[in-house]
């Protein structure tokens, strides 16, 4: 369970290092920016041309150094859950950013969520009005290892020539896709969930792919901030799998009524993404 996270908690080592930003700009005819560069590891832009309905397909490719870690949109115990913000009056809205699926990171006693290899972030953009020359954006990660460091990057691509003819940018893309949860379907999904009258235990019952096997993992994320993890209690009946997850402190006042929560389950190899709707 995990309540709301200040900026000094997100930091799970006591030493700190703030990288100063950095400028990545493309040179011109590229679908990629350059690399920007941190002792933690490094970052760039991809993006395709804007289609006729102004939609711009790009990426974050996200590479941390040997040993270094990079985190989930909700990290856990600690860490920096990755942003991405357009420039202002850049003439472009971000409309989703996508998370391929996480692994479970224990570092001591703390527990985390996100990456400790090479991963791509998909972006969905839309253009604004008049189509703007450049993809222009602030991306702020955190890389950590025996010290946390936020690392910040401005990322600029021209979109006149972005993604022409560039097989290269089309196949990242597209295995970043593949690499994201699946929705639900009929071998795989959410049959029912419950929040208790106290709100400290969501209850689930699933439908797995696999008849057989270890307890999947489930993250549940509730208002922004709030990851949770932890089974209280867990039976695997065939493919049948009913699950108690232990809710921690919400925020003050919280009204569940309406709201919606989601949830990652990861089940050997295959990894499912929907929402929980309590009326």
């Amino acid at each position: 369970m995990l309540e709301k996270l200040s900026f000094a908690g997100l930091l799970r080592m006591p030493v700190c290092v703030l990288a100063a930003t950095i400028f990545a700009h493309s040179p011109a005819h590229a679908a990629m920016s350059d690399w920007a560069d941190n002792q933690g590891g490094r970052m760039r832009l991809v993006a395709l041309a804007p289609d006729a309905q102004g939609h711009v397909r790009a990426a974050l490719q996200i590479e941390p150094a040997p040993g270094w870690i990079t985190y989930w949109r909700e990290p856990g115990e600690s860490g920096i859950p990755p942003q991405v913000s357009p420039a202002p009056n850049g003439g472009m809205t971000l409309a989703k950013m996508s998370f391929p699926v996480p692994k479970p990171i224990t570092v001591g006693a703390i527990q985390e969520i996100g990456y400790d290899a090479p991963v791509t972030l998909p972006l969905d953009f839309r253009v604004e009005g008049k189509q703007p020359a450049k993809l222009e954006l602030t991306a702020f990660i955190g890389l950590c290892k025996d010290i946390c460091i936020p690392f910040q990057a401005e990322l600029s691509l021209p979109l006149s020539t972005a993604g022409q003819a560039e097989p290269h940018e089309q196949a990242l893309l597209d295995a970043a896709d593949a690499s994201l949860p699946q929705a639900p379907a009929p071998d795989f999904a959410i049959e029912s969930h419950s929040l208790s009258a106290d709100a400290k235990t969501l209850s689930l019952r699933l439908t797995l792919p696999e008849a057989a096997g270890e307890a999947p993992l489930i993250y549940v994320t509730g208002p922004a901030g709030y990851v949770f993890f932890k089974q209280v209690s867990g039976k695997r009946d065939g493919k049948s799998f009913a699950t108690d997850i232990a809710i921690g402190k919400l925020p003050k006042n919280y009204d569940i009524k309406d709201k919606s929560w989601g949830v990652l389950v990861i089940d050997g190899d295959r990894a499912m993404e929907t929402t929980l709707a309590f009326e």
